[in-house]
C-alpha cells in the first residue's frame, strides 16, 4: 500500500530529494512550499503522485489547515517531514532579538505546531512516521552558528521527548542530522550585521567565509541522504537520530568525546553536590 508523505521545504536540496524518492517507490507526495510553483515539473511529470501546495510553515493556521486538507482528502498521513529551513550566522552579541524569533518560528514552532495537527491520526491508527531535519548543528554548536543551533537544539530536545511518548503508539520519530550537503542552505543565509570591532573577525568571521565559499562544494549527495531516511525508517529498529555525511559523523563523534571527557574531569565535583545524610 502507498503512503502518502507530507514534505515542506520541498522545492530544492533535501525537500526536493524525499519527494523524488518517495515518488520512485511508489508513494503520494503532498509537496508543500512557500512558491509551489518551483515544483510544476515534478507535478507534471507524476500528476497521480505530487501535488503542490503553499505553505509557509511560520503561519501556524495555515499549518493546520494544510493537514486538514490533506486528511480530508487522502486520509492518512503517514510520513511527516519538517524540512522547511534556512541557515544564520552571527555572533551572539550581534544576533538580534527579531532573528532569534524569525529562526525560532521557522525551526521549532512550525514543526512543532506541524506535528501536533499529525499525530491524532497517526495515534488513532496506530502508525505513523515524523522526520525532523535538524543538522550536525543540532548536537554541537561553533562560533557564528548559536542562533540556527539553538533552534536545532530546541527541536532535537523536543522530538527526543516526542519519540519516547509515541513509541508505544507505533509512530517512529527520526532526527536526521546533516553534514554539508549540496542543497541551498549555505546560498540562503542570512547573516547578522558585524558589529564595528574586531574582536570576532577570526572566529564567527572565519564561519562567514566558510558559508559563502561553500556554497556548491559541500561533498553531501541529497539524493544519498534521501536513500538513506527511507532505509532508516524501513527498519525495524529505526534510530532516534541518523548523521548523515562523514563531516557530521566525525564532528559528533569528536564532540561526544568532548563531552564525556570533560564530565568524567569534573564528576567528583558534581557528585560533591548532594546533602549530606
Amino acid at each position: 500500500m502507498s503512503k502518502v508523505w507530507l514534505v515542506t521545504g520541498a522545492t530544492s536540496g533535501f525537500g526536493r530529494a524525499f519527494t523524488e524518492a518517495a515518488v520512485a517507490r511508489g508513494d503520494v507526495v503532498v509537496a508543500t512550499a512557500r512558491r509551489p510553483e518551483a515544483l510544476a515539473d515534478l507535478v507534471a511529470a507524476y500528476p497521480d503522485q505530487v501535488e503542490a501546495l503553499t505553505l509557509d510553515v511560520t503561519d501556524s493556521a495555515a499549518a493546520r489547515a494544510v493537514v486538514a486538507d490533506v486528511l480530508a482528502r487522502h486520509g492518512r498521513i503517514d510520513v511527516l517531514v519538517n524540512n522547511a529551513g534556512r541557515t544564520h550566522v552571527g555572533a551572539a552579541e550581534e544576533t538580534t532579538d527579531a532573528e532569534l524569533r524569525d529562526l525560532f518560528d521557522l525551526h521549532f514552532f512550525g514543526p512543532a505546531e506541524l506535528t501536533r495537527a499529525v499525530l491524532p491520526q497517526m495515534r488513532e491508527r496506530r502508525t505513523g512516521a515524523i522526520v525532523q531535519l535538524s543538522s550536525m548543528g543540532g548536537q554541537l554548536s561553533f562560533a557564528g552558528f548559536g542562533a540556527y543551533s539553538a533552534t536545532k537544539f530546541a527541536l532535537e530536545g523536543f522530538s527526543e521527548a516526542l519519540a519516547d511518548e509515541v513509541r508505544p503508539l507505533g509512530i517512529k520519530v527520526l532526527i536526521v542530522e546533516p553534514g554539508a550537503f549540496r542543497t541551498s542552505l549555505f546560498g540562503n543565509a542570512s547573516t547578522s550585521p558585524e558589529i564595528d570591532a574586531p574582536d570576532y573577525r577570526d572566529t564567527v568571521g572565519a564561519t562567514r567565509r566558510a558559508v559563502s565559499a561553500g556554497d556548491g562544494a559541500q561533498p553531501g549527495d541529497p539524493a544519498k541522504a534521501a536513500a538513506a531516511v527511507l532505509a532508516a525508517l524501513d527498519s525495524e529498529q529505526t534510530p532516534l537520530r541518523l548523521a548523515l555525511g562523514s563531516d557530521a559523523i566525525d564532528a559528533l563523534s569528536a564532540h561526544l568525546d568532548s563531552v564525556r571527557t570533560e564530565l568524567h574531569a569534573w564528576e567528583k565535583t558534581g557528585r560533591a553536590t548532594t546533602f549530606e545524610d
